[in-house]
């Protein structure tokens, strides 16, 4: 049982028929959702044996509960882009029109780790000289809803219920009905995408076999396809039993 970012939808897809092809007695069941609702739901004893969140942030918070085993281990990292429908109709053509009146943006919720990163993210824009020195504020007003996860959000630019947001790359490589806005030379901002093995889950052994897996070269390279990028230094090592558990 695999509690997954609603970001690593597709990264899920690929790689689950990629690693059975081998292992024909192993079987998947997947639960998408936002990671700090995954998170949540796990604390109040949903089953899960693996918890795949776009963040360090909410795996750790499992390990420091004692509900997770080992630390997390960071297995990829995906960087934040602007994305527009592809017709772009409010005609923005920088980062700077995100601030302008009438901009429909849609962000995600207060607990979905992308706000975070988009907090960030903004904050850099903000300092950048031609940026109005009110640039954060404008960016808060122009906000029109905020959603559960990043599909979500995703779904709305598709629709033309919004007119920007800021999503994953994979994500926006992921649709032909979205364009990209280009950000300024330096200003980049980079999710890291982090899992655990769940305490007492009931089939921990493979959940850690598997996580070994998506970490190393034949999950970096179904990640690297779908637009994700290495997750540069691991910020935790694999637990002492994932290594034990690998082949």
């Amino acid at each position: 049982m695999v509690f997954a970012a609603a970001s690593l939808r597709d990264v899920l897809g690929r790689a689950i028929p990629a690693y059975t092809a081998d292992r024909p007695g192993v079987r998947f069941v997947v639960s998408t959702d936002s990671s700090a609702a995954l998170r949540a739901q796990i604390e109040q004893g949903a089953p899960a044996d693996l918890f795949l969140s776009a963040d360090t942030t909410n795996p750790a918070r499992l390990v420091e509960s004692g509900l997770a085993e080992g630390e997390p281990v960071a297995f990829a990292a995906a960087e934040l882009v602007i994305v527009v429908p592809a017709d772009n109709p409010a005609g923005i053509r920088s980062p700077a029109d995100l601030a302008r009146d009438g901009v429909r943006i849609i962000a995600a919720g207060p607990e979905v780790p992308i706000t975070g990163y988009a907090d960030r993210l903004i904050a850099a824009l903000a300092g950048i000289d031609g940026f109005p020195a009110d640039f954060a504020a404008r960016y808060a007003a122009n906000v029109r809803s905020r959603e559960d996860n990043v599909r979500a959000v995703l779904a709305k630019i598709e629709l033309g219920e919004g007119d920007a947001a800021l999503v994953y790359a994979p994500d926006a490589r992921s649709s032909a009905r979205l364009a990209t806005i280009l950000l300024p030379d330096g200003v980049r901002v980079a999710a890291t995408y982090a899992g655990v093995v769940v305490r007492d889950a009931v089939a921990a052994d493979a959940a850690g076999v598997f996580l070994a897996w998506l970490a190393g070269p034949d999950g970096g390279a179904i990640l690297a396809d779908l637009g994700f990028v290495p997750a540069g230094p691991v910020e935790a090592a694999v637990t002492a039993f994932v290594e034990a558990a690998v082949p």
